[in-house]
């Protein structure tokens, strides 16, 4: 039947089904199962798509196989979260593209060796402001890294305001999603890449944690700090000085000074 017919045979068919245009209530949203569709086969980059919980049946089945195919985020969602993203009829699933390519952490890692280059990473975990994650960004490509890297769920939506944020470095650092944070240790650490995790639960300060090899540093949530799976497997633990009364930094003034902090020792 026309309706589940594979990606691959519309697009090698002329006069292949067209979708009626989605009717986003955001520029970077696209609502529908054909919508969605269409989206992926003509290349578009999806930051994530919200999927309405308990959906069934084979146009579901057969749009989550093509979701998991091209590895692209999902989440599931009670229906009154995607009414309250639009009055369209969205037929339970609700997609936000990215204005952004997504980079593959392990070509970035074997490309900046090959180039004699000294690694220097930053993993966000759990930071999901999207001001503060293009603050971020906008720091590492100052600061010459060579890529920031985000969990798949649980990490600040790719957007405009992201981009604005970062006053345009999300277009010239690479941005790689991974699974989970025992994926992004094991590629690290088998890379000879050290991983410096940043926490007040440590009682060494980061200007003595030694930062001139091949590096990741790990950055957390203001409210949570980085998971109890980093603390265990880091390299390192280090924490900022602080002398004042109030207790705590930004993540983007914090992530700026470690930052800073790894570049001046290389220096």
């Amino acid at each position: 039947m026309e309706e589940f017919t594979s990606i691959k045979e519309k697009l090698n068919s002329k006069n292949h089904y067209k979708p009626r245009p989605a009717t986003p209530a955001r520029n970077n949203m696209i609502i529908g199962f054909r919508a969605i569709e269409e989206a992926i086969a003509s290349g578009k980059e999806f930051d994530k798509i919200l999927i309405q919980k308990g959906l069934k049946g084979d146009l579901f089945t057969h749009v989550r196989k093509l979701l998991s195919d091209h590895q692209i985020p999902t989440q599931q969602v009670p229906q009154e979260k995607l009414d309250q993203l639009t009055r369209s009829n969205h037929q339970g699933i609700i997609g936000f593209t990215s204005p952004i390519s997504f980079g593959n952490i392990e070509e970035i890692i074997a490309q900046t060796y090959e180039k004699g280059l000294t690694p220097k990473l930053l993993y966000l975990d759990g930071v999901t402001d999207v001001r503060n994650f293009g603050a971020i960004c906008r720091t590492a490509e100052c600061q010459g890294f060579q890529a920031v890297i985000v969990p798949e769920k649980g990490s600040a939506q790719i957007n405009e305001d992201a981009v604005k944020t970062s006053a345009g470095a999300l277009f010239h650092i690479p941005v790689c999603r991974v699974k989970s944070a025992i994926t992004v240790i094991n590629i690290l650490q088998s890379s000879g890449i050290k991983l410096v995790g940043c926490t007040e639960k440590t009682d060494t300060l980061i200007q003595d944690v030694d930062m001139t090899g091949p590096l990741c540093i790990i950055m957390g949530a203001e409210d949570t700090g980085i998971s109890d799976e980093f603390i265990r497997k880091a390299d390192a633990l280090g924490k900022i000085a602080m002398y004042g009364q109030t207790s705590s930094l930004n993540v983007s003034v914090a992530a700026g000074i470690i930052m800073f902090e790894l570049n001046r020792q290389r220096l």
